[in-house]
């Protein structure tokens, strides 16, 4: 019985206490994410833990030994998920100290699985606006650059993901083409530095298509606007191109908005 209780002890929190969360003494070791190793799935399910909140910044995690015995791993596998979740920032580490929960500015929430973990997190509304606001920066402008730039090999991998859009016959089928539509403009605009950033937020992507398609109940316009986009790129017209990105994602606002997230 003292076990138990010392495991919902307090955890000690840059001045503040706050109650660990019950665990479950899930088996990460025996059941584990298909393809993945023993540490890498545990680095992901205390990162979900980080980004949904349920350790704030300035917390003080748990030590080796806890976590191996509340998972059922080695502590060297404990050891591994640690660095990795120090290499994406979210965590900083001391002998005699622990890790602790970096400050959410210091996240790199470009990485892949930080912002899987991201989209996964209750304030869903909050993630999607954040990916919209992004967009509004980077794809008018980008959009513009692949109209003057692209290729013909380009232009056709942009048309047929469009037209794979508006075959699909699935949610998933349809969301996987929305995604490789944009990446492709991302591609075409020619500039460097888009193409690894196009990359990093795919699965934002993905998530944000896959909410917008399941929300919207107008496929039609929303094809039809991807149409436009299509169209002003292999007619290689840059400000109709930018127009025509400016209204799809004022097209993705109201569906969020009439989501009340």
């Amino acid at each position: 019985m003292k076990d138990e209780k010392s495991k919902a002890s307090s955890t000690q929190a840059a001045g503040t206490a706050i109650v660990e969360r019950p665990l479950g003494q899930r088996r990460i070791g025996s059941a584990r994410i298909a393809g993945t190793s023993v540490h890498a799935s545990l680095a992901s399910e205390i990162g979900q833990r980080i980004v949904r909140g349920d350790y704030p910044p300035g917390t003080i995690l748990p030590n080796e030994q806890q976590w191996s015995q509340t998972f059922d791993v080695s502590r060297s596998a404990v050891r591994e998920a640690i660095k990795m979740l120090m290499a994406k920032s979210l965590l900083s580490s001391r002998p005699k100290v622990g890790s602790w929960v970096e400050p959410r500015e210091r996240w790199n929430l470009l990485d892949r699985d930080v912002l899987a973990w991201y989209s996964s997190s209750p304030d869903r509304g909050a993630f999607l606006k954040t990916v919209q606001e992004f967009r509004y920066i980077i794809e008018p402008e980008a959009t513009a650059l692949a109209a003057e730039r692209r290729s013909e090999e380009q232009m056709a991998e942009i048309s047929k993901a469009c037209m794979e859009m508006g075959t699909a016959e699935t949610l998933p089928e349809r969301t996987q083409a929305d995604t490789r539509f944009h990446l492709a403009i991302l591609r075409a605009s020619g500039n460097e530095l888009l193409v690894p950033l196009g990359v990093l937020i795919e699965s934002a992507l993905d998530r944000l298509f896959t909410f917008v398609t399941r929300e919207g109940n107008d496929l039609r316009l929303a094809q039809a606007l991807h149409e436009k986009i299509e169209k002003a790129v292999r007619q290689r017209r840059p400000d109709a191109a930018r127009t025509a990105v400016r209204k799809l994602l004022e097209n993705t606002d109201e569906i969020i908005r009439r989501a009340k997230l």
